[in-house]
């Protein structure tokens, strides 16, 4: 089992060595396929070798590896030193002073603790293997080598498209390997200081993918993400600091097993790391800035890897969230942005910032699961992790795809692509289906959170949830219908996705239904053991009601319109003109106004920006987050002192 640690996390930074001398495309593509496979291999391998120890020991216990890492441990503070100098280079050569100070002030606070004496001498083991992390390992490495396989076609129509980007795939693919490498890390880690290591390194490793076509657009955004992501990483800086120092904690195994009351400083400034690094509100604008990036770096952002660090370090903070003020700032701050991004969502057209939008108002709701810290939300929370991860990667993929064929990613020009380009049209509602509909398991979440948070009674979530829901449903809607609706005189496009871009959309596209099926049986050999060990919890911990729910959608699915389409056949229907603006002209696709004249129609959606645009909602939504945040931080400290 440890060498299959040490060759998750290493591996990907091998690749990423030779990806950056790869100079053809043709070795580039050799060295990303044989790297995904391995790393898919490695991730199964892994997750079968856990569960038949687990099931062979009968324990719920997680397993945990390595005690004397000194050597590692130097070497770590040398790549902390070099990232600071790293990030102080780019922000003095571009003017941002801010984002040196804020990583010199985190890189010397960690220096100072590991080589001061101050840090508690004790051994700890660096890295923990539970049911979390084997679904963590899984969609990083699943997810994450398909979106590099996809890269490989989109990142070469990407320069055909945009002759005015320097081409710097080798760059570009090593980082995108670099992130997978720190991502396996940070998801393996119980060392404070190590997941503090990795979670470092896709901070800056995010940056650089943010900024790089080098516009003056992609430049203000990526150092945007820094400096948030930064700020959020000296929050993390401070609790180990705080926790080592005052409770003799260095580990997440121990932090999880402490009082919650006793640990609120430093667990609340770990939630305020994640709610950075997850871009809740306030910090939501760095991610909606990363959609300047190329499509498989938006994909990689917003699916698998950076912003399910920070959920996942907040669903393993849950135990000692529960009932405290940080966990309560938590779920409220995650309450709001899953509302806000919600109705945002509805006002712009551009299919990429829709699902930028979408993410953070999923990563929202799976805030909210984790801050209220009960069995049945953190149950809900990891199941939209899950689907979240899929569905998302999915729908960036096919975006990025329709806007290579297409020319646009804008929604209002998809009208009738289920006949201009059938196949992308119809994974593309796969995705969206998987965000919101029967039988996909995001519905069956948010239902399962619905009723948690009904039981904790706190109305405000209640409402922040089901208005949340409203309106996801308002804009998942219009965009499926939007595909789906097509006019006569739309014929077949040629196919200009390459083969290695289907090959990612294919597999995400049977992943996310093969996962309907496998619900239930996720549900109870997985995630319900994980959750009764963190909770010590013999008892069940769900109800019955969710799964018997999905089973009768799984049989609805299919029962339904073979009923309908039964019916159809057997009745007598005389199919009518559509009402389109006055007097059809007969042909379905003119009519006739009130002046007589002959006119040809066309559909567009409703976008109500005037009722609660982004100049509407964006100020008041930063205000309200920061004061939740201020003020909880304040009475969490007022408390101690």
């Amino acid at each position: 089992m440890d060498i299959l640690i040490i060759m998750l996390i290493c591996s990907p930074f091998l690749s990423a060595l030779l990806l950056s001398v790869a100079k053809n495309d043709k070795i580039r593509q050799a060295v990303t396929y044989i790297s995904s496979i391995s790393l898919i291999g490695m991730a199964i391998a892994f997750a079968v070798k856990y569960f038949t120890i687990w099931s062979a020991t009968s324990s719920n216990m997680p397993l945990l590896f390595f005690t004397e890492t000194k050597i590692i441990d130097y070497g770590m503070m040398g790549i902390e030193i070099f990232l600071m100098l790293l990030v102080t280079v780019l922000s003095f050569k571009y003017k941002q002073y801010y984002a040196a100070a804020l990583s010199i002030a985190q890189t010397a606070l960690i220096l100072w603790y590991e080589l001061s004496g101050n840090a508690p001498h004790h051994e700890i083991y660096k890295m923990y293997v539970d049911q979390l992390t084997v679904i963590m390992v899984l969609i990083v490495a699943i997810i994450g080598s398909l979106i590099t396989v996809y890269a490989c076609g989109y990142m070469k129509d990407y320069h055909n498209h945009h002759k005015e980007f320097t081409d710097r795939r080798r760059y570009f693919f090593s980082l995108l390997y670099v992130f997978l490498g720190a991502m396996f890390g940070l998801v393996l880690s119980n060392s404070l200081i190590w997941l503090y290591f990795f979670w470092e390194i896709t901070s800056v490793v995010s940056f650089l993918l943010i900024g790089y076509t080098r516009t003056a657009e992609a430049i203000h955004n990526c150092f945007r993400a820094l400096w948030m992501n930064l700020l959020g990483g000296l929050g993390f800086a401070a609790a180990i600091v705080i926790v080592g120092i005052k409770h003799n904690v260095t580990d997440m195994n121990g932090l999880v097993l402490s009082d919650g009351a006793a640990v609120v400083v430093p667990v609340i400034l770990l939630s305020f790391a994640a709610l950075t690094k997850s871009a809740q509100l306030p910090f939501s604008k760095w991610l909606l800035g990363a959609m300047v990036a190329p499509t498989p770096s938006s994909a990689l952002l917003h699916s698998a890897t950076m912003v399910k660090a920070g959920v996942y370090l907040l669903l393993r903070l849950s135990p000692v969230l529960a009932g405290t003020y940080a966990g309560t700032m938590v779920s409220l701050v995650g309450g709001l942005t899953f509302l806000v991004m919600s109705m945002l969502a509805i006002t712009v057209s551009d299919g990429k910032k829709v699902l930028a939008y979408s993410t953070i108002s999923n990563l929202g709701l799976i805030t909210a699961c984790a801050g209220v810290g009960r069995e049945e939300t953190v149950w809900a929370g990891i199941f939209l992790l899950i689907f979240h991860a899929i569905s998302k990667s999915l729908l960036f993929q096919t975006v990025g795809a329709i806007e290579n064929a297409t020319g646009s990613r804008d929604v209002e020009t998809m009208h009738g692509l289920v006949r201009r380009h059938p196949y992308l049209a119809w994974t593309l509602v796969i995705g969206i289906a998987g965000m919101f509909l029967a039988p996909f398991g995001m519905l069956i979440s948010k239902w399962a959170a619905l009723k948690a948070f009904i039981d904790s009674g706190s109305i405000v979530l209640i409402l922040f949830v089901c208005f949340g829901s409203a309106t996801t449903l308002f804009y998942w809607m219009k965009w499926m219908a939007t595909v789906l609706a097509s006019k006569s005189n739309d014929v077949k496009a040629k196919n200009t996705t390459s083969a290695n871009q289907w090959v990612s959309i294919l597999i995400h596209s049977a992943f996310m239904i093969a996962l309907c099926f496998a619900f239930p049986m996720i549900s109870s050999k997985v995630i319900v053991p994980y959750i009764q060990a963190v909770f010590n919890n013999a008892s069940q911990v769900i109800s019955n009601d969710n799964i018997i729910i999905m089973m009768i959608m799984l049989i609805a699915i299919f029962l339904v319109p073979a009923v309908s389409w039964i019916f159809a056949r057997n009745s007598n229907y005389k199919k009518a003109n559509r009402y389109i603006n006055g007097v059809n002209a007969g042909d379905q696709m003119n009519y006739i106004d009130s002046m007589g004249e002959k006119r040809r129609f066309f559909l567009a959606n409703w976008y109500m920006e005037d009722i609660f645009g982004e100049k509407k909602l964006w100020n008041p939504s930063i205000i309200i987050s920061i004061l939740l945040i201020v003020t909880f931080m304040v009475i969490s400290v007022g408390g101690v002192l």
